[in-house]
């Protein structure tokens, strides 16, 4: 064996990676988007930009889980994405080394936290979804209701969006979130 074959990398590996890349890029083109900062009043931080992130990321999640094992992988890639991201953009900000761990270490927790509580709400009352959308979203911010309820509408909207979507063409990379009406 060559030392060429040593260190080349997986095909099957490289193609999940730009899968999930290409589907991560969706979800961070969604969640820029001006309507959730001017119209619904998500704080525009970086903290609100993560929310929206995280949000976006959910229900892409909440949708592979109907692809069996393949869409199980895409779906942990999209996440190794977009904590790779997350870890690059807390470097940017100048966090050293020692102090990106833990934070993204605490940013994992509060991430599934959310998938929880947006899974829960999706699947409960729309009181429960604008309860999860605000203890999460907008966090020590008092969302105006009218914007509450809209963003729970949204939800429900892309969420059923992308369960409309075929499962063969999400697994290629391809995700189309529905225009917010905010």
């Amino acid at each position: 064996m060559g030392l060429g074959r040593l260190f080349r990398k997986d095909p099957a590996a490289v193609l999940a990676s730009r899968t999930a890349a290409a589907l991560y890029g969706r979800i961070v083109a969604q969640a820029r988007l001006p309507a959730f900062y001017e119209s619904a009043g998500v704080p525009d931080t970086v903290d609100g930009r993560f929310e929206l992130v995280a949000l976006h990321a959910f229900l892409l999640l909440h949708r592979l889980k109907r692809e069996g094992e393949a869409g199980a992988g895409l779906a942990q890639a999209v996440v190794d994405a977009l904590f790779a991201d997350m870890d690059a953009s807390l470097r940017e900000l100048g966090a050293g080394d020692l102090g990106v761990s833990p934070r993204i270490k605490r940013m994992a927790s509060g991430f599934y936290g959310r998938i929880a509580a947006y899974e829960a709400g999706l699947a409960g009352t729309d009181a429960a979804l604008a309860d999860a959308l605000r203890r999460n979203l907008y966090g020590t911010v008092e969302p105006d209701l009218a914007a509450l309820a809209a963003l729970a509408e949204y939800l429900r909207a892309a969420a059923a969006a992308l369960a409309g979507q075929d499962g063969a063409i999400l697994l290629a990379g391809e995700a189309a979130f529905p225009a917010p009406r905010l």
